[in-house]
């Protein structure tokens, strides 16, 4: 006579199966709800995705690796010190737009952008825009003071973390990979762009997109 129960062999694929369906109607219902879609991010910098994409077009040869932000994202307050060793922070440029840039003086590609850095600071700086170069040497705080001096880098502001919190802090949120590494945020403190690596800023290219990025405020530059 033959035995009409399914045996532990045959059993096993239904349970994996059973199992299967179980997970993908769980992970479906999840999907329902919406939890799949990628976050808003910060409302108040929709603006910046928007200069992002405007500017874009302008993103090319002298200036071509740099990414343009495509979803809003609103930068941390990154805490740095002036040249007198008093406390600053982002948030303290907060109606401009900044291009913040971190350097070291042992990092060759950072030295030899700090001169088109100072330039673009002689070309665009005022009420609507500024260079915010950020030494993060931990050791000697006298050598890139001595380094900006000897290369007669007099237009750049000396801004420092000798704790290197803010190369951390961008790198939390995947805007910081090496060095040099320089953020174009908007007068909100919402990411416009991001280059990883050195970039000629006082050329043509760089000017114009810019002066493009600023908008109206671009006009007395």
């Amino acid at each position: 006579m033959l035995d009409k129960k399914p045996s532990a062999t045959r059993r096993i694929p239904i349970v994996i199966a059973t199992v299967a369906i179980g997970g993908l109607a769980g992970f479906a219902a999840l999907y329902g709800l919406g939890l799949n879609r990628a976050p808003s991010g910060d409302p108040a910098c929709r603006a910046a995705v928007a200069t992002a994409r405007k500017i874009a077009p302008l993103a090319h040869g002298e200036v071509a690796a740099l990414t343009m932000a495509s979803a809003p994202l609103k930068l941390p307050d990154l805490a740095f010190e002036d040249a007198d060793g008093k406390p600053k922070k982002l948030s303290d440029f907060r109606g401009k737009t900044v291009l913040v840039n971190l350097w070291a003086t042992w990092c060759v590609p950072c030295r030899k952008e700090m001169p088109a850095l100072d330039q673009l600071q002689t070309k665009l700086s005022g009420p609507n825009f500024e260079v915010v170069a950020i030494n993060i040497d931990t050791r000697d705080p006298e050598k890139p003071k001595n380094f900006l001096k000897d290369a007669n880098l007099t237009r750049l502001g000396y801004f420092t973390d000798q704790k290197a919190k803010v190369f951390q802090d961008l790198k939390s949120i995947g805007r910081a990979l090496g060095m040099p590494t320089s953020v174009l945020v908007d007068p909100q403190g919402c990411e416009i762009a991001t280059i990883a690596g050195p970039a000629e800023w006082a050329s043509d290219d760089a000017l114009k997109l810019l002066r493009a990025a600023l908008g109206p405020a671009a006009a007395s530059l």
